[in-house]
């Protein structure tokens, strides 16, 4: 069975994975008409990105078997204007993987800056450096790299998974997400199926998945049928969890 697919004819000229581009995407690798205009929150307007608050703003839910996870809604402010810096000035790269005889594109692009490398944008270091701080006593460590994915619309997605290389397949950790851009549906499901979570995220959200989260439970990104604006991820870990 095949997923969506897309208009023929739309091959972008010289760019990896090319589509042509809309006015958010322009010049960035595979470039797709964005579809509905990027509708930001209130705290999108400001210019001035920074993330805000934690403690008792965050919520807490348990998800049982030692996993949980804290939401923390509209933590970055100034996500409008972050977004579209990080949409100019990240490296953003295409890539392939294969899948069962065949190689395919991965639906969505990638960017990640391993520890001790200079992040993309200060706001992205003052919220790594925020999380390291509130989570300090609970992970014992700070967070030290920083991935990003542009889901340039519906069609991108990830897969069922969780960050299970290096020490997340056998020991508790954290993953932080901040969500900028258009909301998408991130869906947590416990390992072996079971009924799926679902929680929209963007405009700034933080989501963290903590404890055995990443070896008891997998989380996805869906495609959606939905004409749907662009995304990007940046998902903070410590030292040696992907």
């Amino acid at each position: 069975m095949t997923g969506p697919s897309r208009p023929p004819g739309l091959a972008l000229r010289g760019v990896p994975g090319g589509r042509p581009p809309g006015p958010a995407l322009r010049g960035v690798p595979g470039g797709r008409p964005p579809g509905p205009a990027l509708q930001g929150s209130l705290l999108d307007l400001c210019d001035e990105a920074a993330p805000g608050p934690l403690g008792s703003s965050l919520r807490r839910t348990v998800l049982g078997d030692g996993a949980w996870i804290d939401i923390r809604r509209g933590w970055m402010t100034g996500a409008g204007a972050l977004f579209d810096r990080l949409l100019r000035c990240v490296p953003w790269r295409a890539e392939k993987r294969p899948m069962f005889d065949r190689v395919v594109d991965v639906p969505r692009l990638l960017c990640f800056y391993t520890e001790g490398q200079a992040l993309p944008d200060p706001a992205i270091e003052q919220a790594r450096e925020a999380l390291s701080d509130h989570y300090q006593a609970e992970l014992g460590e700070p967070f030290s790299t920083a991935g990003l994915c542009l889901y340039r619309d519906g069609l991108d997605s990830v897969a069922w998974h969780g960050d299970t290389i290096g020490r997340g397949a056998t020991s508790d950790t954290m993953v932080a997400i901040v969500s900028l851009g258009t909301p998408r549906a991130l869906l947590l499901r416990p390992n072996g199926g079971g009924r799926a979570l679902r929680h929209d995220l963007g405009h700034g959200d933080l989501i963290v998945m903590g404890g055995s989260c990443q070896r008891t439970w997998q989380h996805a990104v869906p495609k959606t049928a939905r004409a749907t604006g662009p995304r990007i991820s940046v998902q903070f870990r410590p030292r040696g969890v992907r």
